[in-house]
């Protein structure tokens, strides 16, 4: 209790004034059986909280400090925008040099639209393939998590997994009912939702790689299929990004996949850490967004310069050589260091892992190829192992159903120290 004394008070003084006492719901860290910690400052790889303690972070403010805390080219950026002014409302050279910078790298995408989130991002993407298409319905995968707009609680990842929601209270049931939601990686049932409602689909939007049940790779031709039966019954294919994005890689899991969507959408590396969001695509359908077009978006902070500069300054350290095959050097010592722990140790999971993020599913030794297959995970078994490793100083994120990230400021004695205290972790589970 002592231990983190100052934010057991914090939470309390937190629950008589926010829902739930917290901004997200997965922060409350109820799936995992403890409170949560409140976070002073970062530094590189470290967190500190109220009370002092540290922490390595592989949580990464849920994956955009890729290139860890307090990056002196980031700060740099970040203090030069704040002293010019922190909001305009009006267009700078910066929202123009980060969008440069997204349609450079990402391979789909000849205009992009910045806004402010995730959520921002697919729910606008949403309502372009709808006008562009003339079509209603969307189709998206169990377990992906497309942000909190009423279209994409049906069978959600993150939070809407962890907290075993199955949707959400206020959402209309027509908005339900135009919504389909299918296993991942299930070629048959795709192909005959597509034959049999593809006319009337106007996008079908997917995680390439899902992070949001936990990682699960696609098998192969998944998302090969998804792209001949979309385009065979013009339907827009839209990439959930905001993970993957500039963090499988420059171009992302499109480029890594060599499959390019319609539309895509990006999020928190862009940032820097800042909020932000970008949905872009083919010209002929981004210019359908106002005021080119008839179809309405906008943002009062939308190509904010402190987080545009944040943004920018971060993609430029990662255009520097090198960079994600360190990232990629460091995800495999440490996956690979849990795995062998485990099996010494006799703790049955598995280790899912693509570029810098991975999930380690407990109670399963086979591969999880979709949402039923994580859901069947032994959810108490992680619980313990989180507890185990925050009170060891390893920062995880709070809930089974999330991914793990390494970055740039994550030094190899930070690995080598996660991988000593997974070993006494995974001893304790043993000895129960």
């Amino acid at each position: 209790m002592q231990r983190n004394l100052l934010s057991h008070r914090f939470f309390e003084k937190a629950e008589t004034l926010i829902p739930g006492g917290v901004n997200s719901p997965v922060r409350a860290c109820k799936s995992v059986g403890c409170r949560p910690v409140f976070i002073e400052r970062g530094d590189e790889c470290y967190l500190y909280d109220a009370d002092g303690n540290s922490y390595i972070d592989y949580v990464c403010s849920w994956g955009p400090m890729i290139l860890g805390h307090c990056h002196p080219h980031v700060v740099s950026a970040v203090t030069e925008a704040v002293n010019q002014g922190t909001s305009f409302g009006a267009p700078t050279w910066r929202e123009v040099k980060l969008a440069e910078k997204i349609v450079e790298h990402v391979p789909s995408i000849e205009k992009v639209r910045l806004v402010n989130s995730g959520t921002e991002a697919t729910m606008s993407a949403i309502r372009l393939a709808r006008g562009f298409t003339g079509k209603k319905k969307i189709l998206k995968f169990d377990g992906c998590y497309h942000g909190h707009a009423d279209s994409f609680l049906v069978k959600a990842g993150s939070g809407i997994a962890t907290l075993g929601i199955p949707g959400s209270p206020g959402v209309p049931e027509e908005i339900v009912a135009n919504t389909i939601s299918i296993p991942f990686n299930d070629m048959v049932i795709f192909q005959q939702i597509m034959e049999q409602d593809g006319d009337d689909i106007a996008a079908v939007i997917m995680e390439p790689v899902p992070a949001n049940m936990g990682v699960v790779l696609p098998d192969d031709g998944f998302i090969e299929l998804v792209r001949e039966k979309t385009i065979q019954h013009h339907t827009l294919l839209i990439f959930d990004e905001v993970i993957t994005g500039f963090r499988i890689g420059l171009g992302g899991a499109q480029e890594f996949f060599r499959i390019l969507p319609d539309l895509t959408c990006l999020g928190k590396i862009i940032g820097g850490g800042l909020p932000v969001g970008a949905y872009g695509g083919r010209e002929e359908i981004m210019e359908q967004i106002a005021p080119s077009g008839p179809i309405y978006q906008a943002g009062t902070l939308s190509g904010n310069p402190i987080a545009t500069a944040a943004g920018i300054a971060t993609i430029e350290v990662l255009e520097r050589p090198g960079i994600y095959e360190e990232l990629q050097e460091k995800a495999d010592c440490l996956a690979t260091g849990l795995t062998e722990l485990a099996k010494q140790h006799g703790i049955k999971c598995v280790n899912q892992r693509i570029a810098s993020m991975m999930t380690t599913f407990f109670g399963r030794t086979s591969t999880i190829r979709n949402f039923r297959d994580a859901l069947e995970s032994d959810t108490e078994m992680y619980s313990s192992f989180y507890r185990a490793m925050l009170a060891r100083g390893v920062w995880l994120a709070p809930s089974q159903f999330e991914a793990a990230f390494t970055s740039v400021a994550l030094s190899h004695e930070a690995i080598e120290y996660t991988l000593q205290a997974a070993e006494s972790a995974f001893i304790q589970l043993r000895e129960g």
